[in-house]
């Protein structure tokens, strides 16, 4: 039996392993270590490995990859963190135009081990640019490697995984799923891309990650009330897809809706749409469906209920595919 954690300290205790198995993995980025990270995520590890190796920097994010960056090309693994998913757009230049390109730009001899850990989305009633969705950006950019965990089992596997890459990760974190808890098993149960079929599903599927997971799961299970097997799936890793367990339940189901906080136009949904529906075409009994944000700046934090993904759009996207 495993021990239980909330999301957010398991992946404090997952930075912990890895810091403690390798001397080279350092943490750093705005007010980690003296306050521990606006959600706590980084707490006692200043005391435990020091402020060489936890560094409170600069209010910087262009200054963080950067130095980061320079750091790798010296041996050690950076793992980054930004504070809110909306400011990572300072660093943006340096994480697709350096970060990202290193290895191909040097024919293979060099690597960027780097992880940039992001708060990702909305749900916590926060001002403009604290609750953004941005991962199709990161996605999009070859060279990266871009996941997306959703409960702590996986959040202290995952951030492991991906410091262990010799490739950079773009790690996001729900933040409103920080501080759901759940049994930490001792040894993952899975590579970090491979996809995870939560719930089996034979009228329908739905394909979630990261915050939208839990809520997938809530609208199988208000199916189920109703008389409807509806199977879920977490992606957890974005880019790379995990086409083969994509394939596996299209084919099961016949039906598939992607649900994610991200508008929908040029979302991950799309690409997940247009592979499923390459690969499964003949499967398929309807259109691939996509449930997510609306095409609009993140809206105040009052209306935010109205924006973001919720069980009975959910239902009714799951419903209209079943009237196909």
């Amino acid at each position: 039996m495993g021990t239980k954690y909330a999301l957010g300290a398991a992946i404090n205790a997952g930075l912990r392993a890895a810091m403690t198995r390798d001397e080279k993995v350092i943490v750093m980025g705005e007010d980690i270590a003296t306050l521990g990270g606006v959600f706590r995520v980084t707490d006692g590890l200043a005391d435990d490995f020091g402020t060489d190796r936890v560094i409170d920097t600069p209010l910087a994010e262009s200054g963080i990859v950067g130095t980061a960056i320079g750091l790798a090309l010296r041996g050690y693994r950076p793992v980054c963190e930004i504070q809110f998913d909306g400011f990572v757009y300072p660093a943006f230049d340096q994480i697709v135009s350096q970060l990202a390109k290193m290895r191909a730009r040097s024919q293979g001899r060099l690597s960027l081990p780097i992880v940039i850990r992001i708060p990702v989305g909305g749900g916590i009633g926060a001002v403009e640019h604290h609750s953004e969705s941005n991962e199709a950006y990161f996605a999009h950019t070859a060279g990266l490697r871009v996941v997306s965990c959703s409960n702590p089992d996986d959040a202290f596997h995952m951030i492991q995984q991906a410091i262990q890459s010799d490739d950079p990760v773009v790690f996001y974190e729900p933040k409103r799923r920080y501080w759901d808890k759940a049994e930490v098993s001792d040894e993952p149960s899975r590579s970090l891309h491979e996809a995870a079929v939560l719930r089996e599903g034979t009228d329908c599927t739905l394909v979630a990650h990261g915050p939208t997971v839990t809520t997938a799961l809530d609208a199988a299970a208000a199916a189920h009330e109703d008389g409807f097997s509806v199977g879920v799936v977490d992606l957890r890793t974005i880019s790379p897809l995990d086409a083969p367990t994509l394939r596996k339940v299209a084919a099961q189901s016949h039906r598939v809706v992607v649900v994610h906080e991200a508008s929908t136009f040029l979302g991950i949904g799309a690409e997940i749409a247009a592979t499923v529906t390459e690969e499964c075409f003949y499967e398929l009994e309807a259109p691939v469906l996509r449930v997510g944000a609306y095409n609009l700046p993140y809206p105040p934090a009052h209306m935010e209920d109205r924006f973001l993904p919720n069980v009975d759009r959910i239902i009714e996207a799951v419903d209209a595919s079943l009237n196909y």
